[in-house]
């Protein structure tokens, strides 16, 4: 049997180039007492993959240079050898990398079941991206009925579920995307009050006319100008979460932080990052409650499949370009 793997060759400075992964061909090597081998069927292709690859402090360790590219995983187990945590035919879920096969002991990953859920969905609305939207607009976001929730890179993995939890637990919601089709998409899809089209006009403005009395929660993907231009907006005890900064992972200069940051001391204000993995111990109990939300119709999520192990680097941009709606997979 031959594994394919996408290796991390190079440090990327801006976006990653060709010379950034290296794909190889390998046999399998034999397994140890207590290793699994699962073979791979879905590759989640995340924001947070562009951080991991360069070597700076961060909340996890940067991928090494020659190691296989870190990403999250959903598989089949299909041999074992001598006493393991799970059994072949078993279906797991966590960090197999961008591979074909994956041979673990089982250590970060969890059983996950088909028959419930599609075997995609696992990293998904029910993986990291669903369990990140959950915890921070709910425990870091503290939203409460009434409130009024900004959201921004809204139509993807994180913010499109983001915002509908802030609409289930009785919010006004308004995103903020790339595109007339994404933001209809939100509004006549999955129930937002307003959409912002940050390409085709003034954000600012946008904002102040779906958003007239301030905002309440602004659940911030991207970072720079448009960070920037929600400060601008908050209301007394405002609370800014801080998910992720899309639009700097890829510059080649100093990132662009906020100028107006002393909305926060005149609106008695807060901002705070989340990273999922602290949440972790709580994780069954937000599937079991996002499940139940789906299957009542409340809940509502996309996923962008694309096809191939050699089609890894294209895919990855995509997260970057735009080019994209919903929860950005490969399928192996």
């Amino acid at each position: 049997m031959i594994n394919k793997q996408q290796i991390l060759k190079k440090r990327p400075v801006g976006l990653p180039d060709k010379e950034t992964w290296e794909l190889i061909e390998s046999k399998i090597q034999e397994l140890n007492d207590g290793e699994m081998l699962i073979a791979q069927e879905y590759i989640s292709l995340d924001p947070a993959m562009r951080g991991w690859m360069n070597q700076t402090r961060s909340y996890i360790p940067p991928v090494e240079l020659g190691d296989v590219m870190r990403a999250g995983s959903v598989g089949k187990v299909i041999k074992t050898k001598g006493k393991t945590l799970f059994q072949v035919g078993d279906y797991l879920s966590g960090w197999g990398g961008v591979q074909n096969f994956c041979i673990t002991k089982g250590e970060n990953f969890h059983k996950v079941d088909p028959s419930r859920s599609s075997l995609s969905s696992y990293i998904g609305i029910l993986g990291m991206p669903g369990m990140t939207a959950y915890f921070g607009i709910l425990e870091v976001g503290e939203i409460k009925e009434g409130d009024v929730v900004l959201v921004s890179g809204a139509a993807g993995a994180v913010g499109s579920i983001v915002g509908q939890i802030a609409k289930i637990k009785g919010c006004r919601v308004v995103g903020i995307a790339g595109g007339k089709s994404k933001c209809n998409y939100l509004t006549e899809k999955l129930g937002f009050d307003g959409a912002i089209d940050y390409k085709n006009e003034n954000v600012a403005k946008g904002i102040k006319k779906y958003c007239p009395k301030g905002i309440d929660v602004y659940f911030d993907n991207v970072g720079g100008e448009i960070l920037d231009s929600a400060l601008i907006f908050l209301r007394k005890n405002a609370r800014v979460v801080i998910c992720g900064a899309i639009s700097q992972y890829n510059s080649k200069s100093n990132i662009k932080g906020p100028e107006n940051y002393l909305s926060l001391l005149v609106n008695r204000a807060s901002m705070k990052g989340m990273v999922v993995f602290d949440f972790a111990p709580k994780y069954s109990i937000a599937m079991i409650e996002m499940a139940g939300w789906i299957k009542e119709g409340k809940l509502i999520h996309k996923e962008d499949i694309y096809h191939g192990i050699e089609n890894f680097r294209e895919t990855f941009l995509r997260l970057f370009s735009g080019e994209k709606m919903g929860k950005l997979i490969l399928k192996i």
